[in-house]
């Protein structure tokens, strides 16, 4: 079990790694402007968001739509080679890949959270994040085209796709009348906590869209901010490597103090900007950031909720969806030099939010017993 897991998130992030950092700019290659680039990148998130409220209401995440899902990840990489040049048709092959991912990860996710321990789950996770940096350091050495950039979006969505159904044997039959009702999903009993990770991911969209080019205008060299995106990686994954024990503490206390380390990295970004040492420093916070969070976060509602996938689905359309795509148009607006003051800002307003849901979820329970 251990080695399809974790082969399918280093496929999985692999294939995530090309699409974001390396198809924007094959799209420029292929015509395309930034408002066009904007607009197809805006398309994944917008799926990832949409798609938890189909599954609520209309739909069950069943196995055989996972393996659906699965499939068509493969076959909207192979129809980007066909509607690359041409807009509307490229549109509709990303809204089908952002679909589809959105649809495979919080599955995978759910099957993880519930065979793996805390800490066997993060050394399983990390080999997501190997994936994406190697495959960063690989097609950035070799300089790929757009039409080879294409090439290895498809052979990653296969072995995404093969390596996915063979996790799908691991799968727990979930017959229970809770995890059948997606219906009775409420996210409005648990407000607080879901518009803080909104938030979270809103802060974040000036980090991952602008991050690079802030510093270049700072007068680093894109070698020298390789090595601190590079950094950044490598401390996420010892952190997903030893953070076992941490895990075993009160999960809602450890997003509050990494929301907090969030919010004073993103301070320190704004303070010291041309300071090579501290942003060094500033990017290995990413370990608490990203990997210590992004556990404790998906942990947490793995147990708040009776409806798994749901909750894991609405957890990735929420966050990395709506927060993301949001966050990234935030960003591009309020660009400038008070930037990362702000996101510090958006970043303790998430902590707030989660101050708040403790005493709701506090009270919730009294009323309960």
């Amino acid at each position: 079990m251990h080695i399809f897991l974790s082969l399918f998130y280093f496929f999985y992030f692999s294939l995530v790694g090309i699409y974001v950092m390396f198809m924007p700019a094959a799209l420029k290659g292929f015509a395309y402007n930034e408002f066009e680039v904007g607009i197809v990148y805006a398309v994944a998130p917008l799926m990832r968001f949409l798609l938890p409220f189909l599954f609520k209401y209309y739909f069950r995440l069943t196995a055989k739509i996972y393996l659906l899902a699965l499939l068509f990840t493969f076959v909207a990489s192979l129809l980007f080679l066909t509607t690359v040049n041409h807009f509307y048709f490229h549109l509709l092959s990303n809204a089908l890949l952002g679909a589809s991912m959105g649809i495979t990860l919080p599955y995978v996710e759910t099957i993880a959270l519930q065979r793996l321990s805390k800490k066997m789950y993060g050394k399983i996770r990390l080999w997501g994040s190997v994936g994406f940096i190697l495959i960063a350091l690989w097609l950035g050495k070799v300089d790929a085209s757009g039409i080879e950039t294409i090439y290895y979006l498809g052979v990653t969505a296969f072995f995404t796709w093969v390596f996915g159904y063979f996790v799908l044997q691991f799968d727990e039959p979930t017959n229970t009348q809770e995890e059948n009702n997606d219906k009775g999903f409420s996210l409005q009993r648990y407000w607080a906590f879901w518009l803080s990770i909104f938030l979270m991911q809103v802060a974040f969209g000036g980090f991952y869209t602008f991050f690079t080019i802030y510093e270049t205008e700072q007068g680093l060299s894109k070698e020298v901010i390789s090595y601190l995106w590079s950094f950044a990686v490598i401390c996420e994954i010892i952190m997903l490597y030893f953070q076992g024990s941490l895990l075993q503490r009160n999960l809602l206390t450890i997003l509050k103090v990494a929301t907090g380390v969030t919010a004073f990295r993103w301070l320190l970004l704004y303070l010291y900007p041309s300071s090579l040492e501290l942003t060094f420093f500033s990017q290995s916070l990413h370990a608490i950031s990203f990997a210590l969070y992004h556990t404790a976060a998906i942990s947490y509602v793995f147990l708040l909720y009776t409806q798994k996938r749901l909750a894991q689905q609405f957890f990735l359309g929420i966050s990395f969806g709506l927060g993301g795509g949001i966050g990234s148009l935030v960003a591009g607006y309020l660009y400038g030099e008070y930037l990362f003051l702000i996101e510090a800002i958006i970043t303790l307003a998430a902590l707030a939010m989660l101050m708040i849901h403790t005493r709701r979820k506090k009270y919730i329970s009294s009323i309960k017993t």
